[in-house]
């Protein structure tokens, strides 16, 4: 195959109002080795750390996000930042302000639930 053209993202459904459509990934296109997905987190949400099996990019378009790191370290990014997340490092995603968080989430190898680590 010389290409593939994803008409649409895939929604992947999770708990608090979060938007996740994956263009890229085991869900979309069953691609193993990398996810991408645009994401939505709206004022007040937070998951649960999880300590995944992926090195994960994260990319903020608009808003802010709060990360936890190894559970004693905040990082705040805002829109125009980027951060890249070892796998294997215990981490929580929250979004503690006003307005929601859109950005990008670009995992490898592809995000799946059983890789994520969710405690």
């Amino acid at each position: 195959m010389k290409y593939h053209i994803q008409q649409a993202p895939v929604r992947i459904p999770v708990p608090g109002n979060k938007r996740i459509e994956e263009y890229i990934g085991k869900a979309s296109t069953r691609n193993e080795e990398v996810s991408v997905a645009h994401m939505i987190a709206p004022p007040g949400w937070t998951e649960p750390v999880q300590i995944p099996e992926f090195d994960e990019i994260t990319i903020i378009l608009r808003g802010k996000m709060r990360i936890l790191i190894d559970q004693n370290e905040h990082i705040d990014l805002q829109a125009g930042n980027s951060i890249t997340l070892s796998r294997n490092v215990p981490v929580q995603y929250s979004n503690p302000f006003q307005e929601e968080c859109e950005y990008w989430a670009i995992c490898l190898p592809a995000f799946s639930v059983d890789t994520a680590g969710r405690q």
